[in-house]
């Protein structure tokens, strides 16, 4: 900011500017709306098939036979988060398992 702040100086001083006043500069997050039933929907129907679970071990499929009672809980769970602006600490958390091809399998 101060460079931006010298940059302008340098620039109302070549003018002949001289009652420049340093105001304070409030800015806001635009506002987004929390998810809707439809952004929930489709952003569960477009995770990857066959892909293994997180931790929690619920796959697309157990989702995907839950529907829209599922739909509705887990739309509940996002907004919730969404309004908190704080993820749970098990999100935090992920599994990584190597899949060895060939080479030495100990290293």
């Amino acid at each position: 900011m101060a460079g931006w702040r010298n940059e302008f100086s340098l620039l109302f001083i070549a003018y002949g500017v001289s009652d420049v006043r340093q105001t304070e500069i409030h800015t806001a997050e635009p506002l987004v709306p929390e998810p809707s039933a439809f952004d929930v929907v489709m952003a569960i129907e477009q995770l990857k098939r066959h892909k293994s679970s997180g931790t929690d071990q619920i796959s697309h499929a157990l989702m995907n036979a839950g529907g829209m009672t599922i739909f509705s809980e887990i739309r509940i769970l996002i907004n919730s988060i969404w309004n908190k602006e704080e993820l749970p600490e098990e999100w935090t958390e992920s599994i990584i398992t190597p899949i060895y091809k060939k080479g030495n399998k100990k290293l």
